[in-house]
């Protein structure tokens, strides 16, 4: 791949060469090839219980993660993350179980769990615990650059993972969503402005979510989906990510034509997530 450029937004770039350079270390200890076969002989095996229920038939467009977010009503995928690189730790003392099940319970239409380590303190072992504690679709949500991390999202129980277009090249970005279809995982591409999502386009992606915080100093404008609508096809599936807290937020939002939107870190501070989950979800038909 194209090394990410002086243009990268600096947040980014610090957060990219730290993924390299664990990835390397992850790929010493569990080498692709072994993981990859890991990964095909887990999914030759017949789906049982609530895998069974989860698993689609069409890869990147009927399973469980797309459709739960283009279901009827604006929906929300619930974050869990530990900490960020603009607000520090969320949440004391956060248990994963106790966090998703309330999530579920207050109406989520799925979750996303962050992974990364060195900057939001996340983990696979975060994920395979969603996937353990909630029935709901969970996007692993990392920066993803390598195919290696597409089998681990597999092997952890992701229903999808997020592609972020700064953090790509155009090709690099291609490969990955095919590969990521051929694992039958939904994809997730993340823009951030008119030319990302000219790139995502072109490859292709119709799920399409786009980050109103800005990459280069984390600061954050949800104006930023409302300009990058008027752009999108009549076919794509827009999920809004960072910035949302109000039940009017998320009435303004449907009606702009967003699928749905990703909240984290109002959720992961609040006393009682399952009850800021139910205040804000508006009652819309």
């Amino acid at each position: 791949m194209t090394a990410v450029g002086e243009s990268t937004p600096t947040v980014l770039a610090q957060i990219l060469q730290s993924t390299r350079a664990e990835l390397e270390r992850r790929k010493q200890a569990l080498p692709e090839r072994e993981l990859a076969v890991r990964v095909e002989r887990a999914r030759a095996a017949p789906a049982t219980g609530r895998d069974a229920d989860r698993l689609g038939a069409a890869p990147g467009a009927g399973r469980a993660f797309g459709a739960a977010v283009r279901a009827p009503g604006i929906g929300v995928i619930a974050e869990f993350k530990r900490r960020s690189p603009s607000a520090g730790a969320l949440r004391e003392h956060a248990e994963i179980d106790e966090i998703v099940a309330a999530y579920e319970h207050g109406g989520a239409c799925a979750l996303s769990v962050l992974t990364e380590e060195a900057h939001f303190a996340g983990s696979l072992e975060d994920l395979r615990s969603a996937r353990r504690a909630s029935s709901l679709p969970v996007l692993r949500k990392d920066f993803v650059v390598d195919r290696y991390q597409l089998y681990e999202a597999s092997a952890a129980g992701a229903d999808a993972v997020l592609l972020i277009v700064a953090a790509l090249d155009v090709e690099r970005l291609r490969a990955l969503l095919a590969s990521a279809h051929d694992l039958e995982l939904d994809v997730l591409v993340e823009v951030h402005d008119e030319r990302e999502l000219h790139t995502a386009l072109e490859v292709e992606a119709r799920l399409l979510g786009i980050n109103n915080r800005d990459l280069r100093d984390f600061s954050v404008d949800v104006e930023r989906t409302y300009g990058l609508m008027s752009c999108m096809p009549a076919d794509a599936t827009v999920i809004s990510e960072s910035g949302i807290g109000t039940r009017a937020q998320l009435a303004r939002l449907q009606d702009a034509g967003v699928a749905a939107v990703l909240v984290g870190e109002s959720l992961m501070r609040a006393a009682d997530p399952k009850r800021a989950l139910r205040e804000l979800l508006p009652s819309l038909p």
